[in-house]
């Protein structure tokens, strides 16, 4: 990837010193979309977090993992669309924190194993105007052979790349890590479940969902993070930082030292896929 294709150093803000990616289901929104719609309208709950302990596991990758989860979904596309934009709430901070970086010229970069326009769908619903400012890098929902993507078992899943996440959100990061020192931004990155463990260790400060399988990972592979209840804590860290009163080190030393203090709360492969 050039550097003239990071998006993130053009749109909406021109060179920031900061931008946040963060994941999608279950990071910005109170329920994963993904996991509601497998448990509600496809196979069930006790599948995908078998498919999840699977992956969490190195039995399965998790592009497999998840394509079965879709794959037991047979409701037209559109209709899941409808039903998604429902059901799925976010989280009641988020929109708080996304002001906020507009008004500090942060951008936020969406970085989602889901489908685009589930995740459209969601935002313009819930976040108004302001949500085409956030750009959105994931998979796409496709017509299967033969089929109308409006029909019946007519969709499938089109993964965003080659790899076995299916969307390895390093890919988008690692670039902008890449940057020379006097234009590399300083990097956050919100995740909680096992499709953000490529990104885990690329950003400067990664913000882990307390009591979530991201957590658990982090721990066991001393990747730095510090977790968050939701996204007031979020804004209160990266405030801190921004202005000057705490170090990225600093805030990653904090939440380990949360972590091993059983202050996070962990519940180990609870199928939280996004």
């Amino acid at each position: 990837m050039a550097q003239t294709e990071l998006k993130a150093m053009s749109f909406p803000f021109k060179d920031p010193k900061f931008i946040f990616f963060t994941d999608f289901d279950g990071t910005i929104t109170l329920k994963d979309s993904n996991d509601f719609m497998t448990d509600n309208i496809g196979f069930g709950g006790d599948m995908r977090r078998q498919g999840n302990r699977d992956v969490l596991e190195n039995r399965k990758t998790f592009r497999d993992s998840f394509r079965e989860m879709m794959d037991s979904v047979t409701r037209p596309f559109p209709e899941c669309v409808d039903y998604l934009v429902e059901n799925i709430k976010l989280d009641p901070h988020f929109n708080d924190f996304f002001q906020w970086a507009l008004k500090n010229e942060i951008p936020t970069v969406v970085l989602s194993s889901g489908m685009r326009p589930v995740i459209k769908g969601i935002l313009e619903n819930l976040v108004g105007p302001d949500a085409d400012k956030i750009d959105i890098v994931c998979n796409e929902a496709v017509a299967r052979e033969g089929k109308r993507i409006d029909e019946e078992g007519g969709w499938r899943i089109e993964y965003h790349d080659e790899s076995g996440f299916g969307h390895d959100k390093s890919l988008e990061i690692r670039p902008y890590a890449k940057l020379p020192a006097d234009k590399r931004p300083t990097m956050f990155y919100a995740g909680d479940g096992v499709s953000d463990l490529s990104a885990a260790r690329e950003t400067d400060l990664l913000f882990a969902k307390k009591g979530h399988d991201l957590v658990s990972y982090c721990a066991r592979e001393n990747v730095p993070f510090t977790i968050f209840e939701d996204w007031s804590s979020i804004l209160a860290t990266v405030k801190k930082i921004v202005a000057g009163e705490q170090s990225v080190d600093e805030a990653a030393k904090e939440g380990f030292e949360m972590y091993k203090q059983d202050a996070a709360d962990v519940k180990p492969a609870n199928g939280h896929a996004k």
